[in-house]
């Protein structure tokens, strides 16, 4: 998603190419700390998806993996310049802390939030001049981030409340919590419509009444969601959190060119 926007914003070929090698360092560096943190609690829980819950890799393996990757994600970062490097590292880092128990606590959507709102960033400090984003652009984010973290969570929340995690989602409780996500999410999407600036490349305003069918479809997945969802032991909420997250991001590359 990160690469594409960057394409969108007009960033060269090299340029791509960096976004996508430091991007992708850093998340495998995310994702393999978190298993490798994670691993007793994969395994009690019975995760079988997880190779390191399975016994198939050591959690030792995948922390120097981890730690490797995250090396690696600094002089990648780099290639974007040394302000495009500090946002994505600043944003690596707090996605470590989550992993190494900012998930438990209530401030556990923080790292979401500020992470995501810092990416736009990170591709828009790597263009020529280095300039910050829209408002509306670091907005849109965080709001996808935190509606990310309440998605994300609402399918392991009784596991992880069985294995001590207590983040912000947990406390709140799988009703509230599913309504932030689908409600962050919308936000996301309506500020991806709303905000000034043109859609695609060479960029057109989008006339109000595309703007006010976007937003009534919003509206109307959003609805759908919270009938649905309100049957108990339903997964509805959930499912349309997933397609506001989709909606989010095909949004968030349409208005790539008004980073530039």
């Amino acid at each position: 998603m990160t690469t594409a926007l960057a394409a969108a914003a007009g960033r060269s070929a090299p340029g791509l190419a960096a976004t996508a090698a430091a991007v992708l360092a850093g998340q495998l560096s995310v994702g393999w700390c978190n298993d490798a943190v994670d691993a007793e609690r994969d395994r009690r829980v019975g995760r079988r998806d997880k190779p390191v819950a399975r016994g198939e890799v050591s959690p030792r393996l995948v922390g120097t993996a981890a730690g490797l990757a995250l090396l690696a994600s600094v002089p990648l970062s780099l290639l974007s310049g040394w302000r495009a490097a500090l946002v994505h590292l600043v944003a690596v880092l707090l996605a470590w802390a989550y992993d190494l128990g900012g998930k438990a606590t209530v401030v556990s959507v923080v790292p979401y939030a500020v992470s995501f709102a810092l990416l736009p960033a990170f591709v828009t400090l790597g263009l020529p001049g280095a300039p910050w984003p829209p408002w509306w652009v670091v907005a849109a984010g965080a709001a996808l981030g935190a509606g990310a973290h309440f998605a994300n969570v609402l399918p392991d929340l009784d596991d992880d409340v069985d294995t001590g995690v207590r983040g912000l989602p947990h406390r709140l409780g799988s009703r509230i919590s599913s309504l932030a996500a689908v409600g962050l999410l919308a936000g996301a999407s309506t500020i991806l419509v709303v905000a000034p600036g043109r859609f695609g490349d060479p960029g057109r305003a989008v006339p109000p009444s595309g703007a006010a069918a976007l937003v009534v479809a919003i509206a109307v997945v959003l609805g759908l969601g919270v009938g649905l969802g309100s049957r108990t032991g339903s997964r509805g909420l959930f499912r349309t959190a997933l397609v506001l997250a989709l909606l989010d991001v095909l949004l968030l590359l349409a208005r790539g060119g008004a980073l530039r």
